[in-house]
């Protein structure tokens, strides 16, 4: 027993983003909070979407509370997976439940148009926020860098989303009557999450390219068994501080749509996780290639926290069709 944490009270609420299932913290996670001297307030079916019933909570020395307003009133460290969102049942955002002087610990994403006005929400009613989509990636920070081991679940999950949603075989197949082709994957942006969707659409069996503006990511794509799509930016211009990608200026961005569009088109599954740090993700899938692929075919942007490098897709929206969300 440690008192590293003692006087303080952290809460646990319950994720409200439409098809969210994590929680900020799971009762392993709890037990070492409690044991360092910390109060720890866990609402009522925070955990469930991830099987931890409230009992394992309790049994780590949390409270369960009912109410999350109550939740949000007498903690002084609010933790969550994903940023505020509007409380319909509460009929109030969440940066509203919080008060003055709380620190909030969550992905924020700041960057992304949908979130502007919930930053600024957040500065006028003094709430402190730390953001872990702002950790570097360095091997000081490593113990809290949550958006790799992150990044790292969204490349494994997106390409099986994908694979499920194809109207066809992933793999070569030979049947009665011929071969079947392997469908065509293409990963925009190999970092993190790109690199794990090139390892698991390999696995799966299909022809895997990837695109990267960073010749160093493209040839970590190229080790895995991508085919590499050369995108053309010069590297003074492609890469900014610490290794990561820069916000291109718009000639450079029209460059490399035009050098990704006819694999784009010829795509049976597109899995865009292209970022820029602390800057809106850019768009290189348009309309227009989408018009172009064929029918059936599926798309997961990876990159929707941050606006999203497709230009039609909605964060929380399964797209149908071109106009119609599901």
């Amino acid at each position: 027993m440690t008192n590293k944490f003692k006087g303080l009270t952290f809460g646990i609420p319950k994720e409200i983003m439409p098809g969210e299932r994590r929680v900020s913290a799971i009762p392993e996670t709890v037990k070492k909070m409690v044991d360092g001297g910390a109060q720890v307030l866990v609402e009522k079916g925070a955990g469930i979407g991830s099987y931890f019933p409230d009992e394992e909570f309790e049994k780590a020395g949390a409270h369960i509370v009912d109410d999350v307003c109550d939740l949000f009133d007498k903690a002084d460290v609010i933790l969550k997976v994903k940023e505020p969102l509007f409380n319909s049942e509460k009929g109030k955002h969440e940066v509203d439940l919080m008060h003055e002087g709380q620190l909030l610990i969550t992905f924020i994403h700041p960057a992304a148009p949908a979130n502007h006005e919930m930053v600024k929400k957040l500065e006028k009613n003094k709430i402190n926020s730390l953001t872990l989509d702002g950790i570097p990636r360095i091997s000081r920070a490593q113990a809290m860098d949550a958006l790799t081991s992150m990044s790292t679940v969204a490349g494994y999950k997106s390409v099986l989303m994908a694979a499920n949603r194809l109207s066809k075989f992933i793999p070569m197949m030979g049947t009665a009557i011929g071969m079947i082709k392997p469908a065509n994957v293409l990963v925009i942006g190999t970092g993190v999450a790109g690199l794990q969707a090139v390892a698991t659409a390999k696995r799966l069996g299909a022809n895997v390219f990837a695109a990267d503006i960073r010749p160093e990511a493209a040839e970590h794509a190229k080790s895995l068994g991508a085919k590499i799509v050369d995108t053309g930016v010069p590297p003074e211009i492609a890469i900014g501080e610490g290794g990561y990608a820069n916000r291109l200026p718009e000639e450079w961005i029209l460059k490399e749509r035009e050098a990704v569009k006819e694999t784009v088109i010829n795509s049976d599954i597109i899995i865009t996780t292209a970022l820029v740090p602390g800057k809106l993700a850019p768009v290189i899938v348009t309309e227009e290639m989408v018009k172009q692929m064929r029918p059936g075919s599926a798309i997961v942007d990876v990159a929707i926290d941050q606006g999203g490098n497709c230009e039609l897709t909605v964060g929380a929206e399964i797209m149908l069709s071109l106009w119609e969300p599901c």
